[in-house]
């Protein structure tokens, strides 16, 4: 797509905004509405892409995106009336004689930039956000994932007119045009290259922005856990679209006191759930491209595989892979795996963990699996992340009634139910005053009979 039809779509989206048809409630529970049915007549189409794409399963494909997604619309709808209302405030002496009260407003004109290892659930997420905000919506969605990107813009144009959501398919050209241009929101979820070029880009007219990165998520294992839940939990969760996802663990901290025993309970829990051919599995994901399969295959050192190891060339897979005695020289640590290639780290005391985990960049995710209610709250206080799980892995994300977010080299911002509409929307505070009486001691000159008056106003 060309620059100068870019910007044709973000002045007809203005032009729309500023009509102020995108602000009666009515209007945002109707647009989610559509979007909510158009994308339940699109499951099976949106399995397909996903197939083509990923080689998801229909099964993980409704779980892990088209449900998710429908859940999070449903969750809009229901509660966007009460979100958008007038919501009033104390007010302290100083402002006596009036009344106070915030407002959620809509930013306006927003980008929502998607990756492609869950093209529709990071698509549609903030999408539903976005639209219960109150605003008007440009896509965004990833190149690497055609199949997906070319179903996304066609559920948008069923459910909507371009004024109101479009979609811009294609690639770098694409992605220059569209950051060129003015926003009153960025919402960019990926990796943390693209994601400093767009929170530049954005600085240049202070466009504020959301930030959904990545990095390397630890899990631990320590000397309590339950290991066979544990392993159950480790193995859906980094296996889930090929370790393709952001929150995945991405390394496992284990207590050497238990290290050898789980071990085995995880090539357990890898064979019930994905066979003892994983690369045979039908159920079992690819490599998104050639690259990428090339990038993961050479971060498995065979002198360290203990479970896995093998790959298939003509399918882009790579077999759950476990690696042991890691240390964090090795070049599997020095970034974010994006696949299925599992290091473990052997440790002996809680206090090398934390103080390993904390030496390193701001991870997305932490897990950790204890029974041991102290070292739960260490870890979940003193470990700085993005969000986790105590005993469970991913699960954290797979709800409404809590934001989701990084920090620090993870990102920045969170969404998912009500945060999402918080995130769309600027806050108002009002100030309404009566005018029957006016304060006279607040203006100058400040003559001696005032001081009191303003120690007992403003104290």
């Amino acid at each position: 797509m060309e620059a100068s039809q870019v910007h044709a779509i973000v002045e007809r989206q203005r032009a729309h905004f500023r009509s102020n048809a995108t602000l009666p409630v009515a209007a945002r529970k109707a647009a989610l509405r559509r979007l909510y049915d158009v994308v339940s007549a699109h499951e099976g189409a949106i399995a397909d892409a996903l197939a083509a794409d990923l080689g998801k399963s229909p099964d993980e494909s409704y779980m892990c995106e088209t449900g998710l997604s429908l859940a999070e619309i449903r969750h809009q709808i229901s509660h966007v009336g009460r979100w958008a209302g007038r919501h009033l405030r104390p007010v302290d002496l100083a402002n006596a004689i009036s009344s106070a009260h915030v407002e959620r407003v809509p930013y306006g004109v927003t980008l929502v930039m998607a990756p492609w290892n869950y093209p529709f659930l990071l698509t549609l997420e903030p999408l539903a956000g976005a639209l219960a905000a109150g605003n008007t919506v440009v896509i965004k969605p990833s190149a690497y994932a055609p199949a997906s990107s070319a179903e996304l813009r066609r559920i948008c144009e069923e459910a909507f007119g371009p004024e109101l959501v479009a979609v811009v398919e294609g690639g770098r050209a694409e992605n220059t045009a569209l950051l060129d241009e003015a926003w009153d929101y960025i919402f960019f979820t990926g990796g943390v290259t693209v994601g400093k070029l767009v929170m530049s880009r954005a600085s240049e007219r202070l466009t504020p922005v959301t930030l959904e990165l990545g990095g390397k998520s630890p899990c631990i294992v320590d000397a309590t856990a339950n290991l066979r839940v544990a392993a159950e939990r480790i193995a859906f969760g980094k296996w889930l679209n090929v370790g393709q996802t952001c929150v995945a663990p991405d390394y496992l901290l284990v207590d050497e006191r238990v290290e050898e025993a789980f071990l085995s309970e995880l090539a357990r829990a890898v064979e019930r759930q994905l066979g003892d051919a994983p690369l045979s599995n039908p159920e079992y994901g690819k490599m998104i491209n050639r690259k990428h399969f090339d990038r993961v295959r050479g971060l498995i050192d065979p002198a360290k595989v203990v479970l896995g190891g093998e790959s298939d060339e003509a399918s882009l897979k790579i077999a759950p892979t476990v690696m042991r005695g890691v240390t964090a020289g090795d070049a599997v640590m020095g970034e974010e795996i994006f696949g299925p290639v599992l290091p473990v780290i052997s440790y002996r005391a809680l206090d090398e963990v934390i103080d390993f985990v904390r030496s390193r960049p701001t991870p997305l995710a932490c897990y950790l699996f204890s029974e041991d209610r102290a070292a739960q709250r260490r870890v979940t206080a003193e470990v700085p992340f993005g969000g986790g799980c105590v005993n469970d892995c991913i699960m954290h994300l797979a709800t409404s009634h809590m934001g989701f977010g990084g920090m620090g080299a993870s990102g920045m911002g969170s969404y998912h139910g009500r945060k999402s509409f918080e995130t769309f929307t600027h806050e108002k505070s009002v100030i309404s005053k009566a005018t029957f009486f006016d304060a006279p001691f607040r203006y100058a000159p400040h003559a001696d009979w005032k001081r009191p008056f303003i120690h007992l106003f403003v104290h």
